[in-house]
């Protein structure tokens, strides 16, 4: 018990003092609205950088959830901000959805319905309403789960397609970047509906979105797991029929703690008695990646036997939760021995104690990954902030 009180003091000064702080103090920008689109990894601000759905829905998320937990006026006056222009600027009036980017001045240059966008805005949405009770907030977040039922289910097959036009028509490319394979469906969008509408369901407490998590846990541990590996499957076609057989280690443990927290929001004993059966084989699918220093390696291709070996800090992040989540509900004292580590990694490699957030990733030599950005699209205080308040608010 001492290593995880321990963790929680340690996470809860970096949370404030090195995240929150950064975000604040560096990304929000008076002039324009919002929040900055870009600070590269030489700390290096770009003031007209567009600006996405993810980053701004993200930061709503981390401020609202911060407020909740920790109650300080600066948390909640970011958390407004966010959430004023993520629904000015982002949300479509006309169409429904969330745009996927406006420009710094935030006019929509990139219109496309990106579920995995709306995901994470009903995301940030929900948790702002929990932390303050606003139901604008809740009302936009359910009209953002009709808009995804009605657009985005498959009747015929299950699940949820990739992206759209701003009409609601299937798009060509449905990539969430260029790192991935162009597929109907993904675990990643997949999984980032669960995580919102766990979130929704914690404030909403709707008949259809409980069966629709339900139907979505099923996913995870029905076609989505590799019964074979014990590995996510990650890219599939409507069908189903799996289409990559990498394995995303930060996605494995990741999902590990996301799914076992929907089956608890759920409250359904029999459900959870079968998820906690798949808890450890994802967990332990995921430690494959694990390193003697304690970092978690990005993905790893069984085809090809290639490595994706560098440590981004999402995964470092992730690493830590799932393996806290182990130790609290299960015991396991080698995954809190795996958590701490996980830390000290991230402590030793990952954080700018200079100035301020964590860098994108380390290499194996332990060199620092500045190539990608401080803040940006995808870098986001969503991960790390997370990781620290899930401690602070399992050990409270």
């Amino acid at each position: 018990m001492n290593d995880i009180l321990k963790l929680k003091d340690e996470v809860r000064l970096e949370l404030e003092n090195n995240i929150l702080s950064f975000w604040i103090e560096k990304m929000t920008d008076i002039e324009h609205g919002g929040f900055y689109g870009r600070i590269d990894g030489d700390d290096q601000l770009h003031e007209q950088a567009p600006k996405g759905a993810i980053l701004h829905a993200r930061i709503l998320w981390t401020f609202s959830a911060a407020f909740r937990l920790l109650k300080k006026p600066a948390y909640l006056k970011t958390a407004k901000r966010a959430k004023e222009y993520l629904i000015e600027k982002f949300y479509d009036q006309e169409n429904g959805g969330i745009y996927w980017e406006v420009d710094y001045l935030g006019n929509p240059t990139q219109t496309k319905k990106q579920i995995y966008a709306l995901g994470f805005a009903i995301y940030g949405l929900s948790e702002y309403h929990r932390a303050t009770g606003d139901q604008e907030a809740l009302d936009y977040a359910v009209k953002l789960f009709e808009t995804i039922e009605e657009h985005s289910f498959d009747l015929e097959f299950n699940g949820y397609m990739e992206a759209f036009t701003r009409n609601w028509e299937l798009i060509e490319d449905m990539r969430l970047s260029d790192k991935d394979e162009n597929e109907k469906k993904t675990m990643n969008t997949h999984l980032h509906i669960l995580e919102p509408y766990t979130n929704l369901y914690r404030v909403w407490k709707d008949d259809r979105l409980k069966k629709k998590l339900e139907n979505l846990i099923e996913l995870f541990i029905g076609p989505i797991l590799d019964k074979n590996t014990g590995h996510l499957l990650l890219f599939f076609d409507e069908h189903w029929n799996a289409k990559s057989t990498a394995f995303s280690f930060g996605h494995d443990i990741e999902a590990s703690w996301l799914i076992h927290e929907a089956a608890l929001v759920l409250g359904d004993e029999a459900l959870l008695a079968r998820v906690n059966k798949q808890i450890y084989r994802i967990a332990d699918a995921a430690s494959e990646g694990l390193m003697e220093n304690g970092g978690l390696i990005y993905e790893y291709f069984p085809e090809t036997r290639e490595t994706d070996a560098e440590f981004h800090w999402w995964v470092q992040a992730e690493n830590v939760v799932g393996n806290v989540n182990l130790y609290q509900h299960f015991n396991d004292q080698v995954a809190l021995e795996r958590a701490v580590k996980g830390w000290e990694f991230i402590k030793q490699h990952l954080i700018d104690h200079r100035h301020g957030e964590w860098f994108w990733g380390s290499y194996l030599d332990h060199t620092t990954n500045r190539q990608d950005d401080k803040a940006g699209f995808w870098k986001c205080p969503y991960h790390n902030g997370r990781m620290c308040m899930e401690i602070i608010e399992r050990y409270s």
